[in-house]
């Protein structure tokens, strides 16, 4: 796992958001970090510099909470300030829910706490919610829209 660090004193652990990397929090790190406290930022499981296990199973909010776990446990951390953007707000939000022992306090941005619906994917839920443009789906491309984009861009 590809982990960024500054800074001494209690631990703020940052997970950012999709499509993003550890690099989003960079501005918040450094601010924390003059102000005594240890800014940890990974990048995720996925994403960046860390491993990319090619199966979608392997991404599951276990998968994850385990993620953070391990990191914590490596860099010797009993307990740290979490905080989330976006996905890694969700994966906070199931942190806490599957590790409290492990966290001081949680801060999230854009996201509320949402519980899994088990009749229905996350992906449908939000395309009801916000519809096929929401940007999480401007990353899902199709056969058939690269085909029609390619036709549209060859055309004079």
């Amino acid at each position: 796992m590809h982990v960024a660090e500054i800074g001494e004193g209690p631990a703020v652990l940052f997970l950012h958001g999709f499509p993003d990397l550890w690099y989003s929090w960079r501005h918040q790190m450094l601010s924390l970090s003059s102000r005594g406290y240890r800014a940890i930022a990974p990048d995720m499981r996925g994403y960046g510099d860390t491993d990319a296990p090619p199966s979608a199973s392997s991404y599951t909010v276990f998968h994850i909470a385990g993620d953070i776990v391990a990191l914590l446990d490596a860099l010797g951390l009993d307990q740290v300030f979490l905080v989330g953007h976006s996905w890694g707000a969700f994966m906070a939000w199931y942190f806490c829910l599957f590790r409290p022992d492990r966290v001081r306090a949680l801060v999230n941005t854009s996201a509320v706490f949402n519980p899994r619906n088990p009749s229905t994917k996350p992906s449908q839920s939000l395309r009801a919610a916000f519809g096929d443009d929401y940007y999480v789906f401007r990353f899902q491309v199709s056969a058939c829209y690269i085909c029609s984009v390619g036709k549209i861009t060859l055309q004079k």
